[in-house]
């Protein structure tokens, strides 16, 4: 839970530092605090967290994207937030070696995923989802969706250069975002033995140990 804080104090510090620490002024923040909120991130954390980016000797934090492919031919994209590029990529490198992968050239694996914004909210009573879509479809929002009974929530896809019209458009509408994020989908999704998966998600595990590293993903079928 510690590392998730972290993860997320680093998200707050940049959009603090690009927009303003002022979440009805700035969408991304508000869109981090909303995750932050899903992670049960305490609200002193977020506002520290705010308050620290706008401190003079505030680290200023950089996304960094490292792929490669690991064990057995999987693909792996590593998202990371950091203040210190030669570190990270010496970390990162690391553990592809470890279990040896082969850490590739920025935009090398991009063609076997398709990078997407990603928005839940909660869903509102008479809600015609494909009327939403089609006031949506200019946005690139595609028509699958998923819906969370347990949740009572909804979540879309669309087109990352149209994350702030996405997140505008639902609050404008008043709908209540509870998440909102950037992702990697693998549009080319490769087999493995149970054997393979063990090792595949060790490195995963390990890789997730750095502080910098936000999120990883895979062309790895699902179970």
């Amino acid at each position: 839970m510690a590392r998730t804080f972290t993860k997320i104090g680093k998200q707050i510090a940049i959009a603090v530092k690009a927009g303003g620490p002022e979440p009805e002024n700035n969408p991304t923040l508000r869109a981090i605090i909303a995750n932050a909120k899903r992670e049960n991130m305490p609200k002193d954390n977020i506002e520290r967290a705010i308050k620290n980016a706008l401190g003079k000797d505030q680290s200023d934090y950089k996304s960094m994207t490292y792929e490669g492919y690991g064990p057995h031919g999987v693909a792996v994209f590593v998202d990371t937030l950091t203040d210190n590029p030669t570190r990270t990529v010496a970390d990162v490198r690391s553990v592809f070696n470890k279990f040896g992968g082969n850490l590739g050239t920025m935009g090398s694996l991009a063609f076997l995923f398709d990078h997407k914004c990603v928005f839940s909210f909660k869903m509102k009573d008479g809600l015609d989802m494909d009327s939403l879509i089609l006031d949506l479809i200019d946005y690139g929002v595609e028509d699958e969706y998923d819906e969370d009974a347990e949740e009572n929530s909804i979540t879309i896809y669309g087109d990352p250069k149209s994350f702030g019209q996405i997140q505008h458009y639902l609050e404008e509408h008043g709908f209540e975002v509870v998440g909102a994020e950037f992702t990697y989908v693998p549009n080319d999704l490769k087999d493995v033995t149970p054997e393979q998966r063990e090792t595949i998600d060790k490195m995963i595990e390990r890789l997730e140990e750095f502080d910098d590293v936000q999120t990883v993903y895979t062309n790895m079928k699902p179970e």
